[in-house]
Order: structure tokens, then sequence, then C-alpha cells
């Protein structure tokens, strides 16, 4: 089978490219990443090893969801856990003799940021803190981290315990695929079983600065005097779901810039991206020659729209159509057979592979053989006439 490259120029406009501009930001490291597309869109030193702060609680979570086996099972909060919690450390507000379950103690970790929860969590699933924290660094050592080290549950500063936006772009995205952790990362305000009523940090940080946050499906903050400002968020953007990492940014005027960068990317990315429709259905991809039928040519059209999500002024010369395939057909190929297949390229990477199915009868025409094997027929005809003539004449010797 021969290959046939058919590149297709869709948009009949100047094939100058202008360059995303990113907006600047306050926050010293950054990752926005199509989690669909498994696709970073922008990076800024994202993978410097740095403190992360609270979003340490992600790897808490994900690890107390796939080490503990019930998670409804219900533990009582002792004043030695609570002593285990530094005096600078968030708190979730949880009292000695408090019976919740494990699920109770996720939601106080990851809302309010509790580390009142997180020990607890450790502590009454593993014996102690550093049994969890080993953990945790056995899932680093599986997602391939390689520039994480945990050494304790909270991400209060201490040496030795850092990430990256990169790293926890990474770890972010496999614990999203865990649907238990994504209902407790997208949830903002939960009650636990004693009745105590828990909130997402974000509306913390949205105090005083009032901003639309509705389009932040989920979300995980921290601070601490090393890490700065820190904040991981998903967002949907035409059925894209989308990770902003914002790590190490400041206070100004009451004005928490982990939110404000993230905020100002998200409107950058609603602004200026679009899930890009590449080529209709139903195009004309290629014509095939027919041979000895009622028909000249086989019509290929694709079957399905291709969209990519892509900046507004992205190059359409990188978009590629490709047929591999039969080049021409006759009466033996059946209707419904496999004739081959279209590929569909963007900057060379493979956006979809559709087969290419055979829906029309293709007829022997005896008229069109004669046509194109007229001198093979006369000159076999005039073969056996001879041959026929030689053996009479030979008869009639005899």
């Amino acid at each position: 089978m021969k290959k046939y490259l058919f590149l297709l120029l869709l948009l009949f406009i100047p094939n100058t490219i202008y360059a995303l501009n990113y907006p600047d930001v306050n926050s010293k490291y950054v990752e926005v990443y199509d989690l669909t597309d498994d696709k970073i869109l922008y990076e800024l030193n994202s993978n410097d090893k740095i403190s992360i702060a609270s979003l340490t609680k992600i790897a808490t979570t994900i690890t107390a969801i796939e080490n503990i086996k019930n998670l409804d099972e219900k533990v009582t909060i002792t004043q030695d856990i609570l002593n285990t919690v530094r005096w600078d450390a968030s708190i979730a507000g949880l009292r000695a003799n408090d019976q919740l379950t494990y699920m109770d103690l996720l939601y106080a970790s990851m809302l309010p940021s509790g580390a009142d929860a997180t020990n607890s969590i450790a502590i009454l699933s593993s014996g102690s803190i550093e049994s969890f924290v080993e953990k945790m660094n056995l899932l680093v050592n599986k997602l391939g981290l390689t520039n994480t080290h945990f050494v304790n549950v909270t991400g209060l500063d201490i040496n030795n315990h850092y990430s990256s936006a990169d790293d926890i772009r990474k770890l972010l995205a496999y614990s999203l695929k865990n649907d238990t952790f994504k209902k407790i990362y997208t949830t903002s305000e939960y009650k636990l079983s004693n009745g105590l009523n828990v909130y997402s940090t974000i509306n913390k940080y949205n105090k005083y600065s009032n901003s639309d946050t509705s389009k932040i499906l989920g979300s995980k903050t921290g601070f601490t005097l090393d890490a700065g400002y820190c904040m991981s968020s998903l967002i949907n953007k035409d059925d894209h779901e989308i990770l902003v990492i914002t790590l190490k940014a400041d206070k100004i005027n009451n004005s928490y810039y982990n939110l404000v960068d993230t905020l100002k990317l998200i409107k950058f990315i609603n602004d200026n991206y679009d899930n890009q429709l590449l080529i209709k259905k139903n195009t004309l991809i290629k014509q095939l020659n027919v041979n000895l039928s009622n028909i000249d040519s086989y019509s290929i059209y694709n079957s399905n729209n291709i969209y990519k999500m892509l900046p507004n002024d992205y190059d359409n010369s990188l978009f590629k159509v490709v047929y591999i395939g039969i080049e021409e057909l006759d009466y033996n190929n059946k209707k419904n057979d496999n004739i081959g297949k279209i590929n569909y390229y963007y900057d060379n990477e493979l956006l979809l592979s559709e087969d290419v199915i055979l829906n029309s009868e293709i007829k022997f025409n005896i008229l069109k053989y004669i046509k194109k094997y007229l001198i093979y027929i006369i000159s076999i005809a005039l073969l056996i006439i001879f041959i026929l003539v030689f053996i009479i004449k030979l008869k009639r010797r005899k």
C-alpha cells in the first residue's frame, strides 16, 4: 500500500503567525496544562525544586485514598494527635474525642487545609507520620517525580521537603483520575460528622478582592514563608480540563497573587484559546481511480469533524491529512471492504485515525473491459482463427 499525502489548507488567510504572549504574573513558578490533550500550554521555571506549602496535601490525600481500605471507618481524634500540630499550621478545628470518618478527615485536610486533620489521617492509618510519609514517597517514585521529596504530610517548611510546578501538575493529573479525590478536590463546602462545616480556602484568599471564581472547579491553596502563596486549580474550557499551577506569589495590598495570577491566566485562556474546527465532516479527502467498472472514480470523504484546543492565531499549515490505502479500485473490491485509513495531524501530533470503508458497489463493465483489452482480444481471436485454418488444411491434406 502506497502513502498519499494530502495537505489541506482550510483557511484562506495569510500564513503569518504571531506568538501568543502570556500575561505577566507575580508568581515565580507557573504551569498551565491541558489535561485532556496531555499538553503543556505555558510554563515558567516549572522544573525548579521549591517549597510547595499545603499543596503537599494533594499527595497526602491521594496516598490516604489508595492505602485506607474503608474511608467510612470511624476513628477518634486524641489530644496526643492534636499535640503534633505545629502552632503556625492552619487547622480545621478538630477537638479531642471527636469521632470522625477518614472521609471527614480528607475533606477537613483539603478544604480548610487543616493540619490537625492531615496529621490525624497519617497517625491513625499508619501508626506515625513518618510511616505515612514513606508511602507518599513510594507514590513519588511510582510516578517518576524526580523533583519531589516529602518529609511531612502538611507542607510546613522543613529541609529536604520540596517539589516543582511540573511535578505538582503530574501528581494532580494522576490524583484527579481517582473519583473520590476529584470529588473532594472540587468541593467548596462540607459538613463533618461532628457537625463542623469546613470551607475551601479559596474563599479566604478571595475575601478582599471579591473576584469571580466561578470558573475554578476545584483548587488547593497553600502558604508558608518559604513557599509564598501557592495554588493549584482545575478549570474547564470547551470540554477540556485544564490545570493551572501558580507558586511563590506575594500578598500585595490584601490581594493574594496566587489567586490573582490564576484568574488572570484563566481569563487569558478563555480569551485566546478555542476548540478549533480543523476540518469539517464530509470534506473531500481523495479520489481513487476505478478500473473496468460503471464508475470512473471513487471519492473518499472524512466522517468526523476534527477539533483541537489551539490559540486563535494557530498555524493552519501545520494541519495535515494523510490517506494510506489502496490507490486504485476495481470490481474485485467489495462493498464494506476496508480500503485504507485517514490520519489527521497537527504539528506532527496524531489527532485521530479513521478507517475508510467502501460504501459503493463496484460492478464489472464488459464494454470497458473489451475496450481496454481490444487489441489483445483481436490478437487472440486472429491466433485462434490461424490455428483453426491450419488444422483444417492439415486434415484436408491427410
